[in-house]
């Protein structure tokens, strides 16, 4: 855990080594892959040699053993190279994440390995057509048979889905019992599986590098024995995953949103109007300033919600929601703000923020729309004080 005024030394060694390979291996390629809609596995997997594959993952099953806090750490870093490829790499983990902390002996053994070093992707899959922010709602359903489950749905939104052939790992959420929350299970479905589909890539405002597609299960038949956790586990696994994955995606946003501004001060010192540099105008300054402040204040919640997770804290899931709306929010105003300073040279492709902009805007909607983070935080509230 932090300080109250720093870093130790281990995280900020641990922070320099994913800011140099953001530096190094990322940011010199990002633009580059968002116009060809490129997904760089070669580069995933030499993040993976550096224990970026499963952050959080036991070391006895190939896992870095670090904290949450640490992620958060990580995962700001990579986006200062590029967002897209952060926050594919925070679902991976979160995947990953879940098998170590919810799987048999004989799973973590089998897949977790394979996810840190990223020989096998991995997606997850929670969300459904129709079943968006309602996801206790949701209808694929999984009926189960003496050595196997037949699995028949339909996932949307899935990130990095494909990619990985028939290695990838799917953790599918579906229904094994009655309606509501309690009769979903988690399951998960390697990629060669008979009766998985994939469906076209999605054409997205952002996040270009990085796969986007439905998946779809027809007769899937998954083996009883990839069963994640207990029948009717399920939501409750998927939940847990997402109290990281929404530290994570608002240290993405924090990330990209730093790069943003670190740009913006570049061109501020170089840029003149009226025979001054743009950093010389006061009401540039303010604004300057305005953006800082509010990066630090996000990141300032968002270390106290990884440090309550670490902690197990009871109150550990409304904070990592508090701190997800604020992170992804501060992230997309900043990365806006920094649009508009650069002025029309800022809608250009050829200075990266307008790609910065388009990338951080899904994550006001992703691993929960920022709704549903108010949504649970009143609920928590209410239900504490009741």
């Amino acid at each position: 855990m932090p300080s109250l005024f720093g870093l130790n030394d281990e995280q900020l060694a641990i922070r320099e080594m994913a800011m140099s390979f953001a530096r190094e291996k990322i940011a010199p390629f990002a633009l580059e892959w968002d116009k060809e809609k490129f997904f760089p596995v070669d580069t995933l997997r030499e993040a993976a040699a550096l224990g970026i594959g499963a952050i959080c993952a036991r070391e006895e099953f190939g896992g870095a053993g670090l904290a949450r806090f640490d992620a958060a750490l990580i995962f700001e870093a990579l986006a200062t190279g590029c967002p897209t490829i952060a926050a594919y790499l925070s679902v991976h983990n979160m995947c990953a994440w879940m098998i170590d902390s919810y799987g048999s002996e004989r799973q973590r053994r089998a897949w977790t390995p394979r996810l840190a070093s990223m020989d096998a992707l991995s997606s997850y899959c929670l969300t459904e057509p129709g079943c968006g922010s309602d996801a206790a709602a949701l209808r694929a359903r999984a009926v189960r048979h003496d050595d196997h489950y037949s699995l028949n749905g339909e996932k949307q939104f899935v990130s990095g889905a494909g990619a990985g052939g028939d290695r990838h790992l799917y953790i599918v959420m579906a229904r094994t019992g009655g309606d509501g929350a309690d009769g979903v299970s988690a399951l998960v479905v390697e990629g060669g599986t008979p009766g998985l589909k994939l469906g076209a890539m999605e054409r997205k405002m952002g996040w270009n590098a990085q796969p986007t597609r439905t998946v779809a299960f027809e007769d899937c038949r998954v083996p009883i024995e990839n069963l994640l956790g207990r029948e009717g586990a399920g939501f409750k696994i998927a939940m847990a995953g997402l109290d990281g994955g929404r530290l994570n995606i608002g240290a993405c946003s924090l990330g990209g949103a730093q790069s943003a501004l670190d740009k913006t001060v570049v061109y501020m010192r170089e840029r003149k109007a009226f025979g001054r540099s743009l950093d010389e105008f006061q009401a540039l300054q303010f604004r300057l300033a305005d953006m800082a402040t509010r990066l630090e204040a996000a990141r300032a919640m968002l270390w106290r919600a990884a440090a309550a997770l670490d902690a197990k804290a009871a109150d550990a899931s409304m904070l990592c929601a508090m701190a997800k709306r604020v992170a992804t929010d501060a992230g997309f105003a900043v990365a806006n703000d920094a649009l508009q300073l650069h002025g029309g040279y800022g809608y250009l492709c050829d200075y990266g923020i307008e790609k910065l902009v388009r990338d951080l805007r899904v994550h006001q909607i992703l691993e929960g729309t920022n709704e549903i983070m108010r949504l649970i935080v009143a609920r928590e509230m209410l239900r504490s004080r009741g």
